[in-house]
C-alpha cells in the first residue's frame, strides 16, 4: 500500500508537536514518552550525531489534537477537520509514520539510500519503509528532520500489523553515519502496552476508515479482475484440448 507523500504542508501541521509550547503545555510528559533520542562520536572526534525518533502513538496523536483544539478554541467541526487532515497527511491509516530528526556535526553525513538504514520489527519480523522524506538521501551536516513511514497492514491478508504487538521497534544500522561506525546498531523499543486508549473516534475516523476500505476494494477488485482473467484463459485452453481430444477420438 503506497504512503502519502512528504509534504510541506506536513511540517506545517507537526510543527506544534515539536515546538517547546507543545512539550510544555503536556509536562513534556508525551513527547517524552514517545520519542527516543541517541548521541554518538566517532572515534576520531571529526563527527557527532544526534538521532531523534518520535513514534506517532494514539497517545501522542490524541495529545497533539487536543492541543490544537485548545490553543485555537475550535468548534468540534473544525476539530474534526484538522483530525482528518493530520491523520491523513501522517498517513495514519495505512501506514506506520515516525518522525526522525537528526544533527550533524562536523563530517558531513551521507546515507544515501536512506530507507537501507532503516528497519522497523514487530513481532521479530522485520519491515522496509514504504516511502520517507527523500531528502534523507542528500548531504547532511547540521539539522535534518522528516518522515518514514512503514507498512500498518500486511500486503497479503490484510491484517494490521501492529494487532496483538507488545511493543515496536526501529533500528538504526550503524552503517548510516561515521560516528556510529564500529558501533552497535541503534535500537529504540516502543511499548505498546502504554498506550493510553485509542484515537477518538467521530467522523474523522469514519472518513478515514471509508478512505482505507475503498483502496482495499480497489485492490481487491484489479487482483479479481486479473485472476478471472487468466481463469478464462484456462477455460478456453481446457476447451480447445477437450475440443482437439473429441477430434482425435472420432477419427
Amino acid at each position: 500500500m503506497p504512503a502519502k507523500k512528504f509534504t510541506a504542508s506536513l511540517m506545517i501541521l507537526l510543527f506544534t508537536a515539536f515546538s517547546p509550547a507543545f512539550a510544555a503545555s503536556n509536562d513534556d510528559a508525551v513527547l517524552k514518552a514517545w520519542t527516543h533520542e541517541t548521541k554518538a562520536q566517532s572515534k576520531e572526534g571529526d563527527q557527532e550525531i544526534t538521532l531523534k525518533a518520535t513514534y506517532f502513538s494514539n497517545e501522542y496523536v490524541n495529545a497533539l489534537i487536543n492541543y490544537e483544539a485548545e490553543k485555537n478554541l475550535w468548534t468540534a467541526d473544525e476539530m474534526e477537520n484538522y483530525k482528518y487532515t493530520l491523520l491523513k497527511n501522517i498517513n495514519l491509516s495505512e501506514c506506520i509514520p515516525f518522525h526522525i530528526d537528526m544533527y550533524v556535526r562536523g563530517v558531513p553525513m551521507y546515507a544515501q539510500p536512506f530507507d537501507r538504514h532503516i528497519t522497523m520489527m514487530v513481532g521479530g519480523k522485520k519491515y522496509t519503509p514504504v516511502d520517507y522524506d527523500k531528502r534523507f538521501n542528500f548531504k547532511i551536516l547540521g539539522p535534518r528532520d522528516g518522515m518514514v513511514y512503514f507498512p500498518r497492514y500486511d500486503d497479503k491478508t490484510g491484517k494490521e500489523i501492529l494487532a496483538g504487538a507488545k511493543d515496536v521497534r526501529l533500528i538504526f544500522d550503524s552503517s548510516i553515519s561515521h560516528a556510529l561506525a564500529g558501533k552497535k546498531d541503534v535500537l529504540w523499543v516502543w511499548d505498546l502496552s502504554k498506550d493510553r486508549g485509542k484515537i477518538a473516534g467521530g467522523r474523522a475516523a469514519d472518513r478515514l476508515e471509508a478512505d482505507r476500505l475503498i483502496r482495499r476494494s480497489d485492490k481487491l477488485k484489479s487482483e479479481r479482475e486479473e485472476l478471472q482473467k487468466k481463469l478464462d484463459e484456462l477455460n478456453k485452453e481446457y476447451k480447445d484440448i477437450n475440443s482437439r481430444i473429441d477430434e482425435l477420438q472420432s477419427e
